[in-house]
């Protein structure tokens, strides 16, 4: 059943890493913002953005020497969960909460449009991710047994209600942690969930249909599930635990596998990351990174085993689009970048 989604999440570019786990650091490039972190995307080895919240952006251009802070005139109580962004120029923020808002800049951040906004309180937005510049998508918690799933085809202008949402189970739904609970991959969609029920779902594109596997990732609590899930090849690795206890380190990592016939086997992993971990980002080869508020992880068998290479709280991490900067950020303005 996943062959479709494993067939287009073959990478655009392999970055050949002479990974040597005990030399793995991260450093610390920015702390001291009163805001929380949780939206990151790395455009290129130079441009960077990251929002959080009290309506707080910030970029750079420089591979994250130096950041250009501001709030949102207008927004400054919003809660900018997640970011999408293109360019130096052009980026698409996302809040969580009431109202639901979707902004966007074409000028760098001078200024911001609002390009949708709903006051409905049980608009609740989790994760945005682009298939490409135009197609994007937006996930959020669900209302009436269905996850809201938000689409644009018009590069974040306009944004309509997707017209064939995924079934959602009682007490299911998605984390607003780090916008990693929704990958899109060459137009597949993918969903990592989690509170009374942990589930990868994704639409098979053969079938044309949503389909649902069970995950073995700690589950039965609102504060517990898969928060964050990362493609290679021929693998998917899931990442999360127990927000509200952030130490406990059984089942909090899983890897699946496809089989011959292409469904998927869900392993859960023995020997994971050391604690609650709210994204995992794929590095190259079998190298992937994790991180949350207990620290940062490393695994470079393609999630067999893992080590701790930080012990900082980070909220996300992500690798840049097209190069190798890989950036960190999380509560108090902490963005720090990793050293492999």
């Amino acid at each position: 059943m996943m062959k479709n989604f494993f067939k287009y999440a073959v990478l655009t570019s392999c970055l050949l890493l002479n990974l040597n786990v005990n030399a793995q650091s991260i450093s610390l490039l920015q702390q001291g913002n009163p805001t929380s972190i949780r939206g990151l995307s790395v455009v290129d080895d130079n441009v960077a953005w990251v929002s959080g919240s009290k309506g707080t952006i910030a970029k750079t251009s420089d591979g994250g020497k130096t950041w250009n802070w501001q709030t949102v005139k207008g927004f400054e109580k919003a809660d900018f969960r997640d970011i999408e962004a293109f360019s130096d120029k052009e980026a698409i923020i996302m809040s969580s909460g009431t109202p639901a808002l979707i902004l966007k800049t074409t000028d760098g951040g001078t200024s911001w449009n609002v390009k949708y906004s709903n006051i409905d309180t049980a608009y609740f937005f989790d994760a945005m991710d682009f298939a490409d510049k135009k197609h994007g998508y937006i996930l959020g918690d669900p209302i009436n047994n269905k996850f809201v799933l938000m689409e644009t085809q018009d590069g974040g202008e306009t944004w309509a209600a997707y017209n064939n949402p995924p079934d959602a189970l009682p007490g299911e739904a998605a984390f607003a942690a780090s916008g990693t609970c929704l990958r899109i991959v060459k137009g597949a969609i993918g969903i990592s969930s989690g509170g009374t029920n942990t589930r990868f779902i994704y639409f098979n594109i053969t079938l044309g249909s949503w389909q649902y596997d069970p995950l073995p990732i700690v589950h039965h609590k609102s504060s517990q599930g898969a928060f964050s899930f990362a493609m290679a090849e021929n693998s998917c690795l899931f990442v999360g635990g127990d927000y509200a206890d952030d130490k406990k380190t059984d089942s909090v990592a899983a890897v699946a596998l496809p089989r011959l016939d292409a469904t998927l086997n869900y392993y859960p992993v023995k020997t994971g990351p050391l604690g609650f971990q709210s994204c995992i980002e794929y590095i190259a080869g079998n190298t992937f990174l994790s991180t949350g508020t207990p620290g940062s992880n490393i695994t470079t068998d393609g999630g067999k085993t893992w080590a701790k290479i930080d012990d900082t709280s980070f909220n996300v991490c992500r690798k840049a689009k097209h190069g190798k900067l890989v950036l960190f950020a999380g509560n108090g303005g902490k963005i720090g970048i990793f050293k492999p």
